[in-house]
C-alpha cells in the first residue's frame, strides 16, 4: 500500500478509536496530527447510537468530526424503505435509533399494528416485549419483511463482547424460524457509495478491527485494508485468512509506520 497515494481513511470506531469510552491512544493522535492532510471519514455497524451522539463522543476525545462525515447501517436501511413504499415499521432497537430514524424518514410510522416490516438494530434497551411482539409478527405474518442493520454478532467492550444484532438473529431464527430479507452495513459496500463515487478505489483505505465486517468490507469494495489489533482480531486469526490485510499493526498510528 502506497501511503502517498491515501487521500480518504474510512475508520472503524469500536476497537479502532476508542473501546467502549477508553480512547486508542494511537489511533486518536494520529487522527488529530493528520486532520486536514487526510479526509476522515467514520463508519460503525452500532446503530445503538446515533450520529450526533458520535460526533459528540468523537468531539470529546479532541477528534473535531462533524456529522457529514459518519458514516451509518441506517442510511441504506432507510433508502431501502423510501424505495419499498414502507412507511409502517415494527422497530426492535433503542431510544438513539428510533430518534435517528425517525429524523431521517419522519413518515415512517413506528408502530406494530399494520407493520410492513420488523426492523431490528442493536438495541441495548432490549425488553421480552420487544421480542415476543416482533416475533409474533414475524411468525404470523410472512409478508411483513425482516431487515436488520448489520450482522455483527458481537459488540466489543472493555469488559468483553457483548451481544449484538447477529446474536439476536439466532434468537429468532430459533423463535420464528425466519431469517432477515436484507441486512445492511459492513460487510455491504452499499454504506461506502457516497465516498466511492467521491474518491478513485486506490485512494481509499479502511482501517478496523474485524476481519468478518471491516475486512470483508475493504474486499467488497475493492480497497486496501488496516487490520490493526487494538479491538477484536488477534495476529494468529489474520494469519489463517485466505486474503491478507493489506497492512497489520498495533493501532492505527503504527499503521503509518509499517
Amino acid at each position: 500500500m502506497k501511503i502517498s497515494e491515501k487521500r480518504c481513511v474510512v475508520l472503524d470506531m469500536d476497537g479502532t478509536v476508542y473501546l467502549g469510552n477508553i480512547p486508542i491512544p494511537g489511533a486518536v493522535e494520529f487522527i488529530k496530527n493528520n486532520w486536514g492532510k487526510l479526509d476522515f471519514h467514520f463508519l460503525s455497524n452500532n446503530t445503538s447510537k446515533a450520529p450526533d451522539t458520535y460526533v459528540k463522543k468523537l468531539n470529546g476525545m479532541g477528534i473535531p468530526a462533524t456529522l457529514d462525515l459518519i458514516l451509518s447501517p441506517t442510511t441504506p436501511l432507510v433508502d431501502f424503505l423510501k424505495e419499498n413504499g414502507i412507511n409502517t415499521a415494527y422497530i426492535v432497537g433503542n431510544s438513539d435509533f428510533c430518534r435517528d430514524l425517525a429524523s431521517r424518514m419522519p413518515e415512517l410510522k413506528q408502530q406494530e399494528e399494520g407493520a410492513q416490516a420488523v426492523i431490528l438494530a442493536y438495541d441495548t434497551e432490549l425488553t421480552y416485549e420487544k421480542l415476543s411482539r416482533s416475533a409474533i409478527l414475524l411468525e404470523n405474518h410472512p409478508e411483513v419483511l425482516f431487515l436488520a442493520t448489520h450482522p455483527d454478532k458481537v459488540c466489543p467492550s472493555p469488559e468483553g463482547p457483548l451481544p449484538d444484532v447477529g446474536s439476536m438473529l439466532a434468537l429468532y431464527k430459533v423463535a420464528t424460524g425466519r431469517e432477515p430479507q436484507h441486512i445492511f452495513g459492513k460487510p455491504d459496500p452499499t454504506v461506502l457509495q457516497p465516498l466511492l463515487k467521491k474518491y478513485r478505489r486506490e485512494e481509499m483505505v479502511m482501517a478496523g478491527d474485524r476481519l468478518s465486517t471491516d475486512k470483508k468490507l475493504a474486499e467488497n469494495a475493492g480497497i486496501d485494508f488496516i487490520l490493526v489489533l487494538s479491538g477484536e482480531a488477534t495476529l494468529e486469526e489474520a494469519r489463517a485468512e485466505a486474503v491478507q490485510p493489506t497492512v497489520i499493526a498495533e493501532d492505527l498510528g503504527k499503521a503509518w509506520e509499517v
